[in-house]
């Protein structure tokens, strides 16, 4: 179980910017229910073709800052 949270106001911020980032990103890949921090991880990690430290690292970035517009 992961101790990474994403709050489903969040979430909605978080998934506009990996849309943009990785704009090959189904919605499927980006559907999230509150409290499935991990499978979420596991199915974009496999996606994006990255470790699933690299997804959490990245989501992590994004979530301390989201009013920036940055990626």
């Amino acid at each position: 179980m992961s101790v990474f949270k994403i709050t489903a106001s969040d979430w909605e911020i978080l998934k506009l910017k990996l849309q943009r980032k990785y704009n090959h990103l189904s919605d499927a890949d980006l559907q999230y229910t509150e409290g499935e921090e991990d499978q979420l991880v596991d199915r974009l990690a496999k996606r994006l073709h990255r470790t699933k430290d690299y997804v959490l690292f990245t989501l992590s970035k994004q979530l301390a800052d989201l009013s920036s517009n940055s990626l």
